[in-house]
């Protein structure tokens, strides 16, 4: 048995059961207060878990302008439905598009037509920026939380995006793959605020443009006893957009540790031609 500063701990034990007694309802009230002010943040990485994307496309909030989808004349055919899988063709009669992005649109959907194999950006290493990233298939995404910042790692590349939480926007952040991701907390959710992106992306795998003055909010939360992970989502570019975009995607939890990936390896000797983008490389040495 031990003692501490000569006081024995029956003592001890003793002196603080009083103590408790004596204050009585009011420290109860306190910790029930205590209780209700605390929230934890929301672990979207506990469990070695990932996050497998739900559909490649975006789904509207009801209220919403539609995102953009395939056009009716050539429906889009995904693998593994026992049809023949298309490449996109994206409806540019999309009441809310400005001119710019029907054309740039029309010029993706004449590639398409002329029979040019225009497979997904990610699928020839290239980065696909905020919010494309959302609809990364295939591997699932990692989080990795800490106080300060959050690392989304999508598995099939290791393309990574940073939040850097409780922070503002840099005054004139210099536009970026990823641009400025900043972001807090809000009870159950986790919401990411991001500018600064620069033109060589899209938001969705129709190839829909944006400009350097794209705007996106994500909202991650939980759902269903935290099988899946939901994010609502708001795009704003007036250069593309007549009225924003509110939109929703979700995952679905699979258990499982990150596991290496190298996408330029894999493309330097992949038998079917894809000529759309070549494998990005640098001009100069990192060393």
């Amino acid at each position: 048995m031990f003692a501490f500063a000569g006081i024995s701990p029956l003592r001890s034990l003793a002196a603080g059961l009083a103590g408790l007694l004596a204050c009585g309802a009011a420290c109860a009230q306190e910790r029930v207060q205590t209780a209700t002010n605390y929230a934890a943040p929301p672990d979207f990485s506990s469990g070695n878990a990932g996050w497998v994307t739900v559909g490649t496309e975006w789904t509207a909030v009801p209220g919403s302008p539609p995102p953009v989808t395939s056009d009716p004349a050539h429906p889009y055919v995904p693998n593994n439905v026992r049809e023949q899988p298309t490449f996109r063709v994206a409806d540019v009669a999309n009441p809310n598009l400005t001119q710019f992005a029907k054309d740039e649109l029309k010029k993706s959907n004449d590639e398409v037509l002329r029979g040019k194999a225009m497979y997904a950006r990610e699928s020839r290493c290239w980065a696909t920026g905020v919010p494309a990233f959302l609809l990364n298939p295939g591997g699932p995404t990692y989080w990795l939380q800490t106080p300060d910042k959050i690392a989304m790692i999508w598995q099939l590349d290791h393309q990574v995006r940073h939040v850097y939480l409780n922070v503002p926007h840099s005054p004139a952040p210099k536009p970026s793959w990823y641009g400025e991701s900043v972001g807090h907390y809000e009870a159950d959710t986790l919401v990411v605020d991001t500018i600064g992106q620069n033109t060589k992306t899209f938001v969705d795998n129709y190839r829909t443009p944006h400009s350097e003055k794209l705007h996106v909010v994500e909202r991650y939360r939980l759902i269903d006893g935290g099988k899946m992970l939901q994010a609502d989502v708001t795009l704003e570019d007036p250069a593309v957009f007549i009225k924003p975009l509110q939109l929703t995607h979700r995952w679905r939890r699979m258990q499982g540790t990150l596991t290496e990936s190298s996408c330029a390896e894999g493309e330097m000797y992949n038998p079917f031609k894809q000529d759309v983008e070549p494998i990005p490389s640098a001009t100069q040495t990192d060393f």
